[in-house]
């Protein structure tokens, strides 16, 4: 059975009981894995429906005052996957002010209890709401006794000595550190859309590249030279990609580029997935396009050597799968290398 989504509370007339995930869960990394899991696991032991509650908007963004927060995922995406963990029900709703001026007992009895029919809530340790995150786990405990639900509350999630985050995770991509993501996502880092048509350079230069808007609302990686894999029509194909804004040929608007190799098919208006694996060097403004020709086959180069290793080593030992791109590059490079070059 799919999971059911709700965009607005108006959608919800009936729901049967739940027990209900609670949090903003973008990126949905491996401590919000961790905690749908427990959800959906304690759930179908009770009897339940198991729930996700979150909101459409990230809520520091209705402050004025506060930094816009940036997405990881898009909507659709974050659906996806927390349907992929087998929950029931998923309420993603606007965060809007009538709901950032509630306390934080009208908020679990409006929202959660009413709407949700909440029995048992999970949430993470450092979960607050209602007005002014006046509402803290403590208070939720105490709400619970009194309104006769369970509460679980999540202890930090580690990982390398790291408490796994959405701001750990978004830090990691803007500073250029795709390679960490997969530790704490469980997945690549990757950016979603439709192919656009560019300046056709590329193709002029021997190199013709499938182009993605960049989208301002969202997270992205700092201009460069990336080692990824696109994924077309569910298969994923070597390739490399430049995230930036062509310095050397104009003044153009951040986007993201990506050469696949071996590859002849027309893209434009298919929908693709690039996911980054390593980011090889910055952004450069060459002094003729010339130049920038040569540098973009060094880079092939050494992106595709890149693929060839990572293909070599997941060959030569399986259990390397959850190895970071990073680490296994390092072990084939040792391998290959002489006694003397080590």
């Amino acid at each position: 059975m799919s999971m059911i989504v709700y965009r607005s509370l108006d959608e919800i007339t009936e729901i049967e009981p739940t027990a209900v995930a609670v949090g903003n869960f973008d990126g949905v990394h491996l401590g919000h894995q961790k905690l749908i899991g427990e959800t959906v696991a304690y759930a179908k032991e009770k009897g339940l429906k198991s729930a996700v509650f979150t909101f459409s908007n990230h809520p520091r963004n209705l402050i004025k005052s506060a930094a816009p927060v940036k997405n990881i995922l898009y909507q659709h995406e974050k659906a996806q996957i927390i349907e992929s963990l087998g929950v029931d029900y998923m309420i993603d709703i606007p965060f809007t002010k009538e709901i950032m001026e509630m306390d934080p007992v009208a908020f679990v009895q409006e929202l959660l209890l009413e709407k949700a029919n909440m029995k048992a809530v999970f949430c993470g340790f450092n979960y607050t709401f209602g007005y002014k995150a006046e509402g803290n786990t403590d208070i939720l405990k105490n709400i619970g006794v009194d309104k006769d639900f369970q509460v679980y509350v999540m202890p930090p999630f580690i990982i390398d000595e790291n408490v796994v985050s959405s701001t750990l995770i978004r830090t990691l991509i803007a500073s250029g550190q795709v390679e960490r993501c997969k530790r704490y996502m469980g997945r690549n880092y990757e950016i979603a859309g439709e192919v656009v048509v560019g300046n056709r350079l590329g193709r002029k230069l021997g190199f013709p590249t499938s182009n993605l808007v960049i989208d301002r609302s969202m997270v992205t990686p700092p201009n460069g030279v990336y080692v990824t894999l696109c994924d077309y029509n569910g298969v994923k194909y070597p390739s490399v990609t430049n995230v930036g804004v062509k310095p050397t040929i104009g003044k153009y608007n951040k986007n993201v580029e990506t050469h696949i190799f071996d590859f002849n098919k027309e893209l434009y208006g298919k929908q693709i997935v690039v996911e980054f694996l390593k980011k090889t060097r910055d952004e450069v403004k060459f002094d003729s396009v010339q130049d920038l020709s040569e540098q973009i086959v060094r880079d092939c180069r050494e992106v595709k050597r890149f693929h060839e290793l990572m293909k070599e080593c997941d060959e030569d030992d399986p259990s390397m799968v959850h190895f970071s791109v990073s680490e296994k590059y390092l072990k084939k490079v040792s391998e290959q290398s002489s006694p003397e070059e080590k």
